[in-house]
């Protein structure tokens, strides 16, 4: 693996931030490294361009192959979610991690995502991106304008203080487990958004839930309710089996349910204003990879 194992973080980096899933991540930077191994080293003469180059394009290869499947998903797609260190402020400018930010690159083309994430988030020059996903450079540019217009249009305004954030999102933690409806609205702004990701194979929301008080009556069911009940009927557990993390994910507070210290649920709320603006709540199964301990922290750029 020489050469391969000190441009590792930043391949994956790449990967999960084109793709939004730390096994497809992972799945594209073992075929890069298995290039990277048949190589004539001779002719590489820059091995971590050469890296990013063949990353970036099984990235984009393997995301338009997704786009098809998440067409026909069942219910909401969020992206997969992975505990990272608490790095305060650095992980606050570097956006690009957060699920909110990925949730907004959903919606550009393969292209254009590769060239934000190339360009916007590792400064890469547009001549090393055009040869990197075979484009002109006047072409990359203009991908490049129309992703970052993109973004700017559609990224949600969050807090970027971090302590204000944990303020906030603990008083709407502790509302979650021990308060009822009231306690749990007062934490909500009125307009809260709720998005919930269960592959169609957990109990979970299947649209998009707006409106505090809506909001909160799910959350309730989900945590406590008829929802809580099916949802640990579905993993053949009780409520004594179960228990409850806090954790930094995607560069931001997040709680995770764990089953026999096995994650099986992911909840995190987005701050603005004093109030929770958004939730996302992810009980599919196959997105729980990124919250075991010691799994990837893609946020290095």
């Amino acid at each position: 693996m020489d050469g391969f194992v000190e441009h590792r973080d930043r391949l994956v980096g790449v990967a999960y931030r084109v793709l939004g899933r730390v096994a497809d991540a992972e799945d594209v930077v073992q075929d890069a490294y298995l290039r990277w191994a048949a190589a004539d080293r001779g002719d590489v003469e820059d091995p971590e361009a050469f890296l990013v180059r063949v990353t970036t394009r099984l990235a984009i290869d393997r995301l338009r192959r997704a786009r098809a499947r998440r067409e026909v998903y069942p219910g909401e797609w969020l992206p997969e979610p992975v505990l990272t260190e608490d790095v305060g402020e650095r992980v606050v400018r570097d956006e690009s991690v957060t699920l909110a930010v990925l949730v907004v690159l959903e919606s550009l083309s393969p292209l254009e995502r590769a060239v934000f994430v190339l360009r916007d988030v590792f400064g890469e020059s547009y001549g090393a991106i055009a040869e990197m996903i075979g484009r002109r450079e006047p072409a990359v540019r203009q991908l490049a304008v129309r992703a970052r217009a993109h973004v700017r249009e559609a990224k949600p305004r969050y807090e970027v203080d971090r302590e204000r954030w944990r303020e906030v999102s603990d008083r709407f933690f502790l509302a979650c487990a021990t308060g009822g409806v009231d306690e749990l609205i007062a934490t909500l702004a009125p307009d809260v958004r709720l998005t919930g990701d269960g592959g169609g194979v957990m109990p979970n929301a299947r649209r998009v839930v707006q409106g505090s008080e809506r909001t909160a009556r799910l959350l309730r069911g989900i945590l406590h309710g008829a929802g809580r009940d099916h949802f640990l009927d579905r993993l053949g557990a009780g409520p004594d089996d179960v228990g409850v993390a806090f954790v930094n994910a995607n560069g931001l507070p997040g709680v995770v349910l764990t089953l026999r210290e096995r994650p099986v649920a992911f909840l995190q709320p987005f701050v603005a204003d004093g109030l929770v603006r958004e939730v996302f709540v992810i009980t599919n199964p196959e997105k729980m990879a990124g919250l075991v301990p010691g799994g990837v922290a893609p946020v290095r750029a």
